[in-house]
């Protein structure tokens, strides 16, 4: 019998008798909506010899029957509830020591302002099974329509590692076709179709704000516009904001108000030159009140090679990044060095490794940059992340920057007010800056987590569950 029959389906499943995928290690682009061309059926067999209710027992003697599954993701998306509750016929656990597999999910934006979710299906302790699958979440979808994507694509990448591990004693993969569509049939990609658009991608967005109390006053008003353009060849990007902020302050000698309006113009051009390489301009047009600028104009050329394929950009990443340029900055006070205006050309470096895998995150970047007219006037930022699993329910994390400053040739000769000082409206003179952050995580108790129980969930902020 199929299983929801009775009542409401949740994602869904598998059937799969012992039908291993033909290759193991494949990666799947699953559409928006990605169960409009495949209904997947969750069937429950004789060896049960039971009703759904007994598949899905949280008693510990079921569940050894099933795939055990750990959820490792950070970001956007990663709704752990939401899986568990429409992915019941799955074991989840809280540690990857006890998991059949450890699955991953990262995510990055996409050209068209919606965003892909990668799932990454690994093996644990003597499997060598691994397997991909992506999902392409559109702008336009909601919320709940990107995390329906998400769940039926991770049920079916649940379903392919069921079927190779030896789980295909209760279930077997059903693929049926629907709207006559072939479910085996390629997924259409953006070049094969037409774009009245052409791939050209524009959003608006604007607010305004008035907050404050008897003695304090803020009115905020912001807008900006983006337009982007990504193919595999070119990504193209304009940004433009404007903020406007007004501050009133009573103090015992009267009354502080700052008022400001910055704005800024801001592009990037990127060409794929091949597998690794990478060339592109940036520019800038824009204000700046807290940096003493006026008008700054700034136009950079770049290259940056990366040593993994892109494609691999949300699990692992090696990039080195060099540009040079000049850039043309008038101030609203004359700095410390006597200018009211200047061109100077500088140049920049940066590299950065970032990991993703089953021991934990890692990321660590090294940006390093100085004038060509003054190699004393430089920059030196070292910026790291670390988290990793020591032990069953024991993790480490650590985390900071620090950076040694020498070329903040924009400041201001009169220096900062001790009202711009305390609310850091003005930036001032520091020869460094750094910031650390360590801590840890451990975790006992049941090995299984499946139940979700979301009674009085809006009461979380008075007691800390």
């Amino acid at each position: 019998m199929k299983f929801g029959e009775a009542g409401r389906t949740p994602f869904p499943t598998c059937r799969a008798r012992g039908s291993a995928p033909s290759d193991p290690l494949r990666s799947h682009i699953v559409p928006p909506g990605g169960p409009s061309t495949v209904r997947i059926t969750l069937a429950v067999l004789a060896s049960l010899a039971g009703s759904p209710a007994a598949l899905f027992s949280q008693s510990p003697g079921a569940n050894g029957d099933r795939p055990s599954v750990f959820f490792d993701c950070a970001g956007r998306s990663c709704n752990f509830n939401y899986y568990r509750t429409e992915i019941p016929w799955v074991n989840w656990v809280r540690q990857p020591e006890d998991a059949d597999v450890h699955l991953i999910m990262t995510s990055q934006a996409t050209g068209a302002g919606g965003r892909e979710y990668q799932l990454d299906f690994i093996g644990t302790g003597d499997s060598e099974y691994e397997d991909q699958l992506r999902y392409r979440a559109p702008l336009t979808g909601t919320d709940r329509e990107a995390l329906d994507g998400i769940a039926h694509t991770l049920s079916l990448g649940l379903l392919y590692f069921a079927s190779a591990s030896g789980f295909e004693q209760f279930a077997e993969i059903v693929e049926v076709a629907r709207d006559g569509i072939d479910p085996g049939a390629r997924v259409v990609t953006g070049t094969e179709v037409e774009d009245p658009w052409d791939f050209w991608v524009f959003s608006l967005n604007g607010g305004a704000e008035v907050e404050g109390e008897q003695t304090r006053r803020t009115q905020r008003v912001d807008g900006s516009f983006n337009a982007s353009r990504v193919t595999p060849t070119w990504r193209l990007g304009f940004r433009g904001n404007m903020n406007f902020n007004r501050r009133e302050v009573d103090l015992t000698e009267g009354e502080f108000v700052d008022q400001r309006t910055d704005w800024g113009v801001r592009q990037i051009v990127v060409y794929a030159v091949a597998d690794h390489w990478s060339i592109g301009m940036q520019g800038e047009v824009s204000k700046a009140t807290r940096f003493n600028q006026q008008f700054r104009t700034e136009l950079t050329p770049a290259v940056e090679y990366s040593v993994f394929p892109y494609e691999q950009a949300t699990r692992r990443a090696l990039t080195a990044f060099y540009k040079v340029g000049p850039a043309h900055r008038r101030y609203i006070e004359p700095t410390v060095f006597g200018e009211t205006a200047e061109t100077r050309w500088e140049h920049a470096a940066e590299v950065e490794l970032s990991q993703r895998q089953r021991w934990g995150d890692a990321s660590i970047r090294l940006l390093g940059s100085h004038f060509l007219h003054d190699t004393d006037l430089y920059s030196v930022a070292l910026r790291g992340y670390l988290d990793v699993r020591i032990a069953r329910g024991l993790s480490l994390g650590a985390g900071g920057n620090i950076s040694w400053v020498s070329d903040q040739i924009y400041l201001s000769a009169e220096g900062a007010t001790d009202a711009e000082a305390l609310l850091n409206l003005q930036q001032r003179s520091q020869d460094f800056n750094y910031e650390i952050e360590v801590g840890f995580s451990f975790q006992f108790g049941s090995v299984y987590n499946n139940v979700v129980n979301n009674r009085f969930d809006g009461g979380r902020g008075f007691y800390g569950f």
